[in-house]
């Protein structure tokens, strides 16, 4: 089954017109997850993305304010879910409504990818998108559009699935990596070069062997190509959801309800991540390098390296005061002060009914931690 020109071609989006001259590429900002690893900053209805972790600003609104220059406003989607949507527009006033579309149900990377697509098509055929993460930290944001522009180029000349590999500062182990091969070509001056395998996240020493040798970039989840070339790898490589995408086709295009084949079909479609799905298997996977600042701030001993330590290496984002204690991170809301005495590499997050003390040591068991306290606590996450 091909895909419906009648589909693609349809009004999916109703009250926006393409309009003759309007720049031709746009951005999907996918911002559906939870940011468990926040908690109890984030909660569902208010998530990582939604939330000023770094800057005075959701993270959320600082990636939109960044595609200034980029593409127009109204060439902007956001995907999120169904709880978050009204709080997506509230933080983000200059987002069209009918561009923020709510997920009945979270079905990892794979399936909004195809949704984006499909978004994408209908409005101006086989246009170039980028897809982007919506709460990463990037302060060059001229630097960013200049990469982003040149991705728009290459997908746009070539049938390439197109990346950003980030240069590594150092050997982390959070992230996952791009081993780069051989240069393809060059759009505007930078190369383009073959992703020859992605990397799961490496431990400590296998990481400081990629940052020897080099040839090896943070891959940071921003992808750039066309509709027909994403569709076409999934249903290549990922045939089931390619179906059920080709269902959540076929039903609004009987029905003219986005919405109805949205909580129709969408629930079903296979969950899994894009990487997992297409990207490590596709054929025509390119890298362009960033030359921009960049940090995905996944926890949160991350947010250190954006503030100001006093002289015992304590870490503030709200009122505090330290005696005697040395490398702590403290995150408090408006009107409350946090204080410590005699304590080491602690984290303590203040957030309304909920306050939260681990070791540095245990960041990444945040995520299970909040599971649990929702298992005990609903209303707290």
């Amino acid at each position: 089954m091909e895909w419906s020109e009648g589909f693609l071609n349809s009004p999916f989006i109703s009250g926006v017109a393409w309009l003759e001259g309007m720049s031709n590429r746009f951005v999907v900002i996918m911002a559906g997850g939870r940011g468990e690893r926040f908690w109890p900053q984030s909660r569902l209805t208010r998530p990582k993305h939604l939330l000023p972790i770094v800057g005075d600003s959701p993270m959320l609104a600082q990636t939109v304010d960044r595609l200034k220059g980029l593409v127009p406003p109204e060439n902007v989607f956001v995907i999120t879910n169904k709880e978050q949507r009204d709080a997506v527009l509230e933080s983000c006033p200059a987002l069209l409504p009918e561009r923020v579309i709510g997920e009945p149900e979270g079905r990892d990377t794979a399936a909004a990818v195809g949704l984006a697509a499909l978004l994408v098509d209908q409005e101006a055929k086989d246009a170039a998108f980028a897809l982007l993460p919506a709460d990463h930290v990037i302060e060059d944001g001229e630097g960013f559009r200049s990469v982003l522009t040149s991705s728009f180029d290459a997908a746009e000349q070539d049938d390439y699935l197109v990346t950003i590999g980030i240069k590594p500062s150092f050997p982390a182990t959070g992230y996952g990596y791009l081993s780069q091969g051989e240069e393809l070509n060059k759009v505007l001056n930078r190369p383009v070069s073959k992703v020859d395998r992605f990397v799961e996240k490496p431990n400590l020493s296998t990481a400081e062997e990629y940052l020897s040798e080099g040839g090896y970039f943070w891959n940071a989840g921003m992808f750039v190509w066309r509709p027909s070339v994403i569709l076409s790898a999934i249903e290549k490589h990922a045939p089931v959801l390619s179906a059920g995408l080709k269902e959540l086709q076929a039903d609004f295009t009987s029905t003219g309800s986005l919405l109805g084949a949205m909580e129709k079909v969408y629930p079903k479609l296979e969950k899994i991540s894009v990487d997992f799905a297409v990207m490590e298997k596709a054929e025509g996977v390119v890298m362009l390098e960033s030359d921009f600042d960049w940090d995905d701030v996944g926890e949160w001993p991350a947010i250190e390296r954006h503030y100001p330590a006093d002289g015992n290496g304590n870490v503030f984002k709200g009122e505090g005061i330290a005696v005697d204690s040395k490398g702590n991170l403290a995150f408090s809301e408006q009107g409350h002060c946090i204080t410590l005495l005699g304590v080491e590499d602690l984290i303590v997050v203040q957030s309304g009914d909920a306050t939260m003390v681990c070791h540095k040591d245990r960041a990444q068991e945040v995520k299970e931690l909040a599971r649990k306290v929702g298992e005990a606590h609903p209303d707290l996450t």
